[in-house]
């Protein structure tokens, strides 16, 4: 289903909806705790909102303590450095297997090397709790990250409760008859408020760094605070580095280390973005790779070509017995469809596609031609992202899963007691994804949403 994308869905290469029914509209995070984010290990662990104390430690011994951040309306990274301020130690010695959205109520694993859990106990932060819960001979990561559990409430319903019960449920028919929801790379990885960041990466990529530089500091945007907007559209009129940077807000770190820079050496556009983390420029190429990623996507699923039956030349990967993609993954010959797709039917392969990078090309086939297409109406190239002039911030690229289940999916229908509402009611969607799936794009199959940023995306 094409018709009806918001546009600014389009601009991340987001063009279709998997499910043809008419959304119940609303809103989301009218408060943080609209949005609950609670982390779930392989293990089966879940990094709970309502964790308070642990008054015995699990185990007793490890180089790590293991402890659960809860958090509502911090930035993961924010949340991060403040703690290794009040611990008084470096940021390496923290470890995280996710980032979780800053507009939300969240919990997750982390990992501190070297802490005794009293230290722990003796972080106060607003908004923002830690919790020790064990030690570990292994720090966190991503390795042991199953996927996160969502419990949304979707506010300001367009439609009375007994249709929002039948939109809801025909759509989530439609979902899985569908395969799953689009694996979509969803509106955090890009932006809503600023939504530019793959067009930085874009031209990042290109090694065109003062047009990937201008964007990022003078791009205004209606979404943002007046006062930034005003101080970007100054720098944008005047092109003065120098004076423009006294009216950049002190909270725009990055752009005020850039301007600082391009202050002192006005051509090196280089040297400015390497004042900013190496992982925001990471992010910035990895933003451009993923709106590839779904412009492919989107192109497959317009032409009709199947999400659950592979066809000569697409990639499939291998998934392991909690369904999550491994590291192994092959294209598909044309005498080997039938058993690749009985494959697929039992869930130990699936359809993949690529994140091109450096050392990642396109499909073979059909949906090969879908991405060469692409490649070339963007003027890029793999081998592009390696960054020769940066090559710190180069992407390699690898495979990436064309649909996600919705997992323990649960509908509830509440009294909605900030009165937004036109029948008085909220909805509350509770289910789980796997790690690197997007909450957002589940919801936007069930909402619709005309206006993402009004809706809350």
């Amino acid at each position: 289903m094409t018709s009806g994308v918001p546009s600014l869905d389009v601009d991340f290469g987001i063009a279709v909806y998997a499910s043809q029914t008419h959304g119940i509209g609303g809103r989301i995070r009218v408060v943080p705790e609209d949005f609950i984010v609670e982390e779930v290990l392989i293990d089966g662990s879940k990094a709970s909102v309502n964790i308070t104390d642990i008054s015995r430690l699990s185990s007793n011994f490890g180089r790590y303590i293991i402890c659960v951040l809860i958090k509502k309306g911090w930035d993961t990274f924010a949340a991060l450095r403040a703690i290794t301020r009040q611990l008084d130690i470096d940021e390496g010695r923290i470890s995280i297997a996710g980032i979780k959205d800053a507009r939300a109520l969240t919990a997750q694993h982390i990992s501190i090397g070297g802490i005794s859990p009293e230290k722990v106990n003796e972080i106060h932060l607003e908004n923002a709790v830690v919790v020790p819960i064990r030690f570990s001979h292994e720090k966190i990561s991503s390795k042991v990250l199953f996927g996160n559990q969502f419990d949304i409430k979707v506010r300001a319903i367009e439609c009375s409760k007994e249709e929002a019960k039948q939109r809801i449920d025909e759509t989530k028919n439609e979902i899985d008859a569908f395969g799953g929801i689009p694996n979509f790379f969803g509106h955090q990885r890009f932006g809503t408020i600023r939504p530019f960041t793959h067009k930085v990466g874009h031209y990042i990529v290109k090694g065109q760094y003062e047009k990937a530089a201008t964007i990022f500091l003078s791009e205004p945007s209606i979404y943002e605070h007046r006062r930034a907007s005003r101080a970007r559209e100054r720098l944008r009129e005047t092109g003065d580095y120098k004076n423009c940077l006294r009216f950049f807000p002190r909270r725009l770190v990055y752009e005020r280390r850039m301007l600082l820079h391009l202050s002192r050496y006005p051509n090196d556009f280089i040297g400015a973005f390497r004042r900013i983390p190496r992982t925001l420029r990471v992010l910035f190429v990895q933003a451009y790779q993923s709106y590839l990623f779904n412009k492919f996507l989107s192109e497959r699923i317009k032409r009709g070509l199947s999400l659950t039956e592979a066809h000569p030349g697409d990639f499939v990967i291998n998934l392991d017995k909690n369904e999550l993609p491994t590291n192994n993954f092959k294209n598909v010959e044309p005498d080997e469809i039938s058993e690749i797709n009985e494959a697929i039917k039992r869930k130990n392969l699936a359809i993949a596609l690529p994140l091109i990078g450096y050392n990642q090309g396109v499909s073979n086939g059909a949906q090969g031609q879908i991405e060469r297409k692409i490649l070339e109406e963007e003027n890029i190239l793999p081998e592009n992202f390696y960054l020769k002039d940066m090559p710190e911030a180069s992407v390699a690229g690898g495979i990436r899963k064309a649909t996600v289940p919705v997992m323990n999916f649960n509908v509830t229908f509440e009294e909605d007691t900030h009165n937004i509402s036109r029948g008085n009611f909220a909805v509350r969607l509770r289910f789980t994804l796997h790690k690197g799936s997007y909450a957002t794009v589940v919801l936007r199959e069930f909402m619709k949403p005309i206006d993402l940023i009004d809706a809350g995306f």
